[in-house]
């Protein structure tokens, strides 16, 4: 049965030779790039936010390695030196510490962190207790200047005779 015999079915149209195929416009292509783009992008600064954080993380472990390093290297150090060598009871301004002694091996910490140290006696204890303060800081490989300080205070005779003579 013919669409001229069934009056529900709609009349078939004549094939027109000069027709054009279906396709994208212009426009539809131009707004797939833009999205496309703008997911490319937005990929781009998630990774370099990824990279960044990896590299301040990484640098502030290397950082408090560092802070404890010195620290421990300070805690075996005599309070008093007779022989001019260095020694824990010694006040000193800002000085700053030597890292290529320590880390020889590895040149990037020398050359990216520097670490200083201020000694300075306690107030109301200056015989038997010092205030020690390290700072490190640092250089990030995107430029971004960093700061961590750990403060702490040496006693004489030791962390027991502290507690102790706090107590009295």
């Amino acid at each position: 049965m013919s669409a001229a015999q069934n009056p529900h079915l709609p009349p078939r149209r004549a094939a027109r030779p000069d027709r054009r195929r279906a396709g994208f416009t212009v426009i539809e292509v131009t707004m797939a790039a833009f999205v496309m783009v703008f997911g490319i992008a937005t990929s781009l600064n998630v990774l370099s936010a990824g990279l960044r954080t990896l590299d301040d993380a990484r640098n502030i472990t290397l950082a408090s390695q560092i802070l404890q390093s010195e620290l421990e290297r300070l805690r075996l150090l005599p309070w008093s030196s007779s022989t001019g060598g260095e020694a824990i009871s010694t006040e000193s301004e800002k000085a700053a510490v030597d890292l290529s002694t320590a880390y020889s091996s590895n040149t990037a910490v020398t050359s990216r962190f520097t670490l200083t140290r201020v000694v300075t006696a306690t107030s109301g204890r200056e015989d038997s207790m010092r205030d020690i303060t390290l700072v490190v800081s640092w250089t990030s490989v995107f430029g971004t200047s960093h700061t961590r300080t750990f403060t702490t205070r040496y006693c004489k005779d030791g962390l027991y005779d502290f507690y102790y003579t706090l107590a009295n």
